[in-house]
Order: structure tokens, then sequence, then C-alpha cells
């Protein structure tokens, strides 16, 4: 699951969205950083503190993973998917078709929730606005065994370039899949990936109802514009 599905039901609990985050985003800040079941449990205390909040965020962030991933739908998605980049990719390609039907599937999927819930979009980016970023930092920095000065610069640039509203479009997600690509130190995508992102976009709105762990509310008349 991406940022989106991970968070789209807790735009009004501002840290422990920002929880649910939190493990992507130190991918692309501080990789070397982890975060443990095991050493975020004792801060989730049910306080309804800023801390604890937070740490439950992270919880729900790894049991929603280790429950989408062993997912029917997720596996037979993903499978879909798979032949696609392997013809894009051919002859071979080493393990970039998994990695990219994996990691394309999440990304679609925030696609179609977006498309179906834009305003909760502003929500989630206005909630994330909302949360001290150094707050934050300090918080991964009491519950994993390396600490990180790189995250809570990102908390502001991840809501200046609101980079999730360029899943709608296949052009603008090839410029983001193709920066997790450099990320991971693999070779860009080719132009030509526009097309199998518009056929695995059809395949994903089809099958989101099956994908999506619990249905998403629709918003109520008092919603975030």
């Amino acid at each position: 699951m991406n940022y989106f599905a991970h968070g789209i039901r807790y735009t009004d609990r501002p840290y422990f969205l920002a929880g649910t985050a939190t493990p992507d985003w130190l991918s692309m800040a501080d990789r070397r950083v982890r975060l443990r079941p095991q050493h975020v449990q004792p801060f989730a205390d049910g306080s309804g503190q800023p801390q604890a909040e937070f740490a439950a965020g992270v919880l729900q962030h790894m049991e929603d993973d280790d429950r989408f991933h062993r997912s029917a739908a997720f596996f037979e998605v993903s499978g879909a998917l798979l032949p696609l980049f392997r013809k894009l990719l051919e002859p071979h390609d080493g393990f970039r078709p998994g990695f990219l039907a994996h990691i394309v599937t999440e990304l679609l999927m925030d696609a179609v929730l977006i498309e179906r819930h834009p305003e909760m979009l502003r929500a989630y980016y206005a909630a994330i606005d909302a949360v001290d970023a150094e707050l934050i930092q300090q918080s991964v920095n009491a519950m994993a065994k390396k600490p990180t000065e790189r995250l809570a610069g990102v908390l502001p640039l991840f809501t200046r370039e609101g980079f999730l509203w360029d899943y709608l479009d296949s052009e603008r997600l090839l410029y983001r899949l193709n920066q997790v690509m450099r990320r991971v130190k693999l070779q860009p995508l080719p132009p030509e990936t526009t097309a199998v992102l518009d056929e695995s976009r059809l395949l994903v709105r089809a099958r989101i109802d099956d994908l999506i762990l619990i249905p998403v509310k629709p918003p109520t008349k008092d919603a975030p514009p």
C-alpha cells in the first residue's frame, strides 16, 4: 500500500496519519533508519497524545502492509501486471518486472482512490501540514535504533510537492516512478511505459474494491473542500 491508501481514513487524526506515512518517508529521507513493531508498540499507549497517536499510526501502517501483501487481490492484480512489464522490458531485465508490478499496483491504488475522493486528498495534505515535523523526527529517534536528522525536512517538501496528484496522469506518474527507480539504483523506464501504465490503471480500477482493506466512507457535507 502507498501513502493515500494507508491514510485516507485518518485525515481527522493528523499525528496518526503522519505515522501511517512515516515508513515511506524514511525510505526517501534516510533508508538506514527502520521502525520495528516491538520498539514502536510501547509508545502506542492510547493516551491520545501526539507521540502515542504517531506510534499507533506507524503500527497501523505495518499491519496494513502485512494484510495487504498477503491478500488474494494483491497477488491477482500484481500478477496480471507482471506480463505487461515483462513484455515492456524483454528479453530479460532481472527482477524489475516483479518489482514494477508490485509498486505500480500500489501507486495506482492511490490514483483510483484520488479519482474517487479528491477532496480527501486535499484533507490529507492539510492534516500533514498541521503536524510538528520536528516532533515526528524526535519520535522516530526515540523508537528507532539509528537516529535521523533528515526526516523533519521531508514533511514540508512532501506537502509542497503534492506528488500524489501526479498519479492521476500516466506521463506524470512515469516521472515519479523513475524517481523511485533512481533511488533504488535501477535504470529509468522508457517513455513507452505510459501505455503499460494506462492498461494497468484499468486493471487496478476494476479491482479497487477488492484491493482496499476497509471500504472508504463517502465524505460528509462538512468535509473539507
